[in-house]
C-alpha cells in the first residue's frame, strides 16, 4: 500500500512541476489543427463512399 502512495505523489509532483503544460494560444492553436485536419479526412472518406457506392450501382446496373 505504502507503494501506492509513494507513485501519487510522485505522480502529482511530476504533474505540477516537471511537466511544461502548454498555453492557452498553443492549445487553441493545436485545437485547431486537428478539427481543420479531421473535416479534411472525412470530406476525403465522403467522397470515396460516394464513388464507391455509384461505381458499385453502375455494375449492379449493367449486371441486370
Amino acid at each position: 500500500m505504502a507503494g501506492v502512495v509513494e507513485f501519487i505523489k510522485e505522480s502529482y509532483i511530476e504533474m505540477t512541476q516537471k511537466v511544461s503544460w502548454p498555453t492557452r494560444k498553443e492549445l487553441w492553436s493545436s485545437a485547431m489543427i486537428v478539427l481543420v485536419a479531421s473535416l479534411i479526412i472525412a470530406g476525403i472518406v465522403f467522397s470515396m463512399d460516394q464513388v464507391a457506392g455509384n461505381l458499385l450501382k453502375l455494375l449492379y446496373k449493367s449486371l441486370t
